[in-house]
C-alpha cells in the first residue's frame, strides 16, 4: 500500500443550531488516489471536503497532511499547508472579465509577496508554464479569451489548470461537474484525471453522479447523515449500498 498522505482522526462539526454535519470521520487517503465522495444531498461531503483545509473549522478530530495537523495550523503554516492544497469549484470561481490564462495564473498567488500578487506582477516563467498547462487541458486556443466567453465545461478546466499552477500534492473538487451536461462531464473528469495521474497529484472529488463515481475513481467512500457507509473499491459498490446511501433501504 502506497504512504499515507492524508488522515481524519475521529472528525466532528457540530454547527451552532446543533445539526452534527459530520460524526467521527475516519478516513485515510493513500498517495496517487483519485478519490470519490459519494451520497445525498445534506451528506455532509461538501462539509467534509471544506474541513480538509479548514475552510469549515471541526468541532474535534484532528486533520493530519503529509504528516502536518491541520487542524492545530495557523498563519504562516496554515498558508502553507493550503498552497500545497489545490481547490476545483462546482461554479468555478473564475474572475470573468479576466483572460482565460490570467485565471490560472492565479494558481500561483501563494508563492508571491501580497503586494505583488496583487498587482499581477506573475513572472515570465509562471505565464509560460500557465499557457502549457492550458494547453494539457486542451485550452491552448483559448488562453486569451476572456473566462465568461467559454463554456461551462471549458471554464472548469480553466479550474482545473489554475488547481494543477499550485503545484499542489492533492487537489479538491467539490461538486466539479454538477453544472454540466454529461457529454461535458466526462470531458472535465477525463482531463482531471489525466493531469493528476500525469503530475502524481492525490485527488478527492465529491460527485453526485454515482456512475461518473465508479467510472473514474480508484476508490469510492459514501457519506450519509454525516457518516461514513461505504469505503471500498467501484467494483464493491453494489446496488443494494446505493439503494441504502441514497433511499434508506437496503435491497439484495
Amino acid at each position: 500500500m502506497s504512504e499515507v498522505m492524508l488522515e481524519t482522526k475521529n472528525v466532528s462539526m457540530v454547527f451552532p443550531d446543533g445539526t452534527e454535519a459530520l460524526k467521527n470521520i475516519n478516513i485515510k487517503i493513500h498517495r496517487g488516489e483519485l478519490v470519490s465522495i459519494i451520497g445525498p444531498s445534506g451528506a455532509g461531503k461538501s462539509t467534509f471536503m471544506r474541513s480538509l483545509n479548514l475552510l469549515n473549522v471541526p468541532t474535534s478530530g484532528e486533520i493530519v497532511f503529509e504528516g502536518e495537523n491541520v487542524t492545530k495550523a495557523k498563519g504562516k503554516q496554515l498558508r502553507h499547508i493550503r498552497r500545497r492544497i489545490g481547490m476545483i469549484f462546482q461554479h468555478f470561481n473564475l474572475i470573468k472579465r479576466s483572460p482565460t490564462y490570467q485565471n490560472v495564473l492565479h494558481g500561483r498567488l501563494g508563492y508571491m509577496p501580497s503586494l505583488k500578487g496583487g498587482f499581477g506582477r506573475f513572472s515570465e516563467e509562471d505565464t509560460e508554464e500557465a499557457l502549457a498547462i492550458l494547453e494539457r487541458v486542451g485550452l491552448g486556443q483559448q488562453a486569451f479569451k476572456r473566462a465568461d466567453e467559454l463554456s461551462g465545461g471549458q471554464q472548469q478546466r480553466v479550474g482545473i489548470a489554475r488547481a494543477i499552477a499550485q503545484s499542489p500534492s492533492l487537489i479538491l473538487a467539490d461538486e466539479p461537474i454538477a453544472s454540466l451536461d454529461p457529454s461535458s462531464s466526462e470531458n472535465v473528469m477525463n482531463y482531471l484525471k489525466k493531469v493528476c495521474q500525469e503530475d502524481g497529484i492525490t485527488s478527492i472529488v465529491n460527485l453526485h453522479q454515482v456512475d461518473f463515481a465508479k467510472q473514474f475513481a480508484d476508490r469510492i467512500i459514501g457519506i450519509k447523515a454525516g457518516e461514513v457507509v461505504f469505503d471500498g473499491k467501484p467494483k464493491e459498490l453494489t446496488d443494494g449500498i446505493i439503494n441504502h446511501l441514497y433511499y434508506d433501504k437496503i435491497t439484495v
